[in-house]
């Protein structure tokens, strides 16, 4: 058997790194074998080594360069190391193949990540989300949605992460907070079902489905059955799959609030949820839903679950700033580290603190490293984690003094958490959804001081901050948000139910 043919039967295996060494043997009897460097590149990615699949990925393209599956893949593979901009061409052109398959899977994933490339306009977010919900809608009829007033409005959420803590924050507060003697709260759930240890208040008469492996259509069906009112949707493009069930009209109300970072696109969305710092008025035309801005942030999260202890700014021990992020890495475009190299430069004792999932692995650790490298930072002012357990990731803010956000797309989970252990995060006022989240959580807890306007801003206020006394501000961070319009997760919740009885009435419901 030759080296390529056992790489490929070991490729099926599913034992990468043994296809890997067999290709590399097969590349250097033939270094022109395109099937030996596709298939590098995918046992690369497999293992989520994506510094090494982007490079296989590249060789085998240039053999190759009509081959949109292959740019199909290389996308993502860029996108998941913060390229997005360059994932996006290559997203587009694939967009264009006249196979089928490759046509549906670039315009989806054109449509999740589109806000967070900096080279995309609002308007032409809008473009592609709608291109690929016109792609999704072919072949869809609309359900009746049912109608039959009762004491209570029934209300549905559906999502994917009730089981997620960490996630749920975001979410839970507002959803515990519901007036049962008014709403009917079912919970529609793809994957674990919401427990006490995940943030979930169960009460008597809530239900909860589990509906992991139906189809969308089948859901709608279900959903009109059970004479659902109002409709919401948690996830978005967090999980994209189940988004499209909205196409279905399930119900007379369907609302979009998490997960979007723009327009869903969708045509039968009643609302999207915003608020005035997310979202500022002006910018409805650059969306297909009506926009509704409720007080305070969108965002407003319940920090249910145990946190480490706010520990001292590091500083203190170490003698120098160290800056820090918890992005994850399809986040750091090349935009994002310029910015924070020019930090660096201008503060020239201080040091950088990466922690996401990427790093886990060797070949994106050194893509990471070389950036920097270009940027003029050396390699010995970073320290670059991976992954952890959820609790062991918190206590990562102990080693950090000010938080980084990243950009155009900002944090949204990782700011809540970086200001509940006491750490100023430093953002800058985006020209889009995906980069105004920040913002919207800063406003909320009184902190948009910390809200750059610009790039030079931000490299002087993060300049500005690490000459500052961090120390008694950070202990007192924590009590302050918690009492703040940012963890008011009842005025949230409040403001929502205004909003589902009033659609409710307009729909029709008695």
């Amino acid at each position: 058997m030759s080296a390529l043919a056992a790489a490929d039967q070991a490729h099926l295996e599913k034992n990468y790194a043994k296809a890997i060494d067999l290709y590399r043997q097969a590349l250097a009897q033939d270094p022109t074998r395109f099937d030996a460097w596709y298939g590098l590149a995918s046992a690369q990615a497999s293992l989520l080594e994506y510094g090494e699949a982007i490079a296989a990925y590249r060789f085998a393209l240039a053999l190759r360069p009509d081959d949109m599956g292959l740019r199909v893949n290389l996308a993502s593979a860029l996108f998941a190391l913060g390229y997005v901009t360059e994932a996006v061409r290559n997203y587009q052109m694939a967009a264009a193949s006249g196979d089928a398959k490759v046509r549906a899977m670039s315009l989806r994933n054109l449509a999740c990540i589109a806000p967070g490339d900096p080279a995309l306009d609002n308007r032409s977010v809008l473009d592609i989300r709608q291109r690929w919900c016109a792609e999704e809608a072919a072949g869809i009829r609309t359900v009746q949605p049912c109608t039959a007033p009762g004491p209570r409005l029934r209300i549905a959420y559906y999502g994917s992460f009730f089981a997620d803590k960490n996630w749920m924050k975001m979410y839970l507060g507002a959803i515990n907070a519901h007036d049962r003697k008014r709403f009917e709260v079912n919970l529609i759930v793809d994957g674990p079902l919401p427990s006490a240890a995940c943030g979930y208040q169960d009460h008597d008469d809530d239900r909860v489905w589990g509906v992991s492996g139906v189809s969308n259509a089948e859901l709608a069906r279900h959903i009109a059955a059970a004479k659902i009112d109002v409709l919401v949707d948690l996830n978005g493009y967090s999980h994209q799959k189940r988004l499209p069930l909205l196409l279905h009209r399930a119900a007379p109300v369907q609302i979009a609030w998490q997960g979007m970072y723009a327009t869903t696109g969708f045509p039968h969305v009643d609302a999207l949820i915003a608020d005035a710092a997310a979202l500022p008025c002006g910018e409805e035309r650059h969306y297909t839903e009506h926009i509704h801005r409720v007080r305070g942030t969108y965002l407003a999260f319940d920090f249910f679950y145990e946190a480490p202890e706010v520990s001292p700014p590091p500083s203190l021990r170490t003698g120098y700033i160290t800056f820090g992020s918890l992005s994850s890495a399809y986040k750091l475009t090349p935009q994002t580290l310029q910015a924070w190299s020019q930090i660096l430069r201008a503060n020239p004792t201080s040091r950088l603190l990466l922690r996401n999932a990427a790093l886990d692995k060797n070949s994106n650790r050194a893509d990471l490293l070389a950036r920097f490298t270009d940027l003029d930072i050396a390699a010995d002012r970073l320290t670059l984690l991976g992954s952890g357990e959820h609790l062991e990731f918190l206590r990562t803010y102990a080693q950090i003094d000010i938080a980084l956000d990243a950009f155009p797309y900002n944090g949204g989970t990782t700011t809540a958490e970086a200001l509940w252990q006491g750490v100023p995060l430093l953002t800058i006022d985006g020209d889009r959804w995906a980069g105004r989240t920040s913002r919207s959580i800063l406003a909320a807890a009184g902190l948009s001081e910390w809200v750059a306007p610009d790039v030079p801003s931000f490299v002087a206020m993060a300049a500005k901050l690490a000459h500052a006394d961090l120390a008694p501000a950070r202990r007192v961070q924590r009590a302050n948000i918690a009492a703040s319009p940012a963890c008011d997760v009842v005025s949230l919740c409040r403001d929502l139910e205004a909003l589902y009885l009033s659609l409710s009435m307009s729909a029709g419901r008695g």
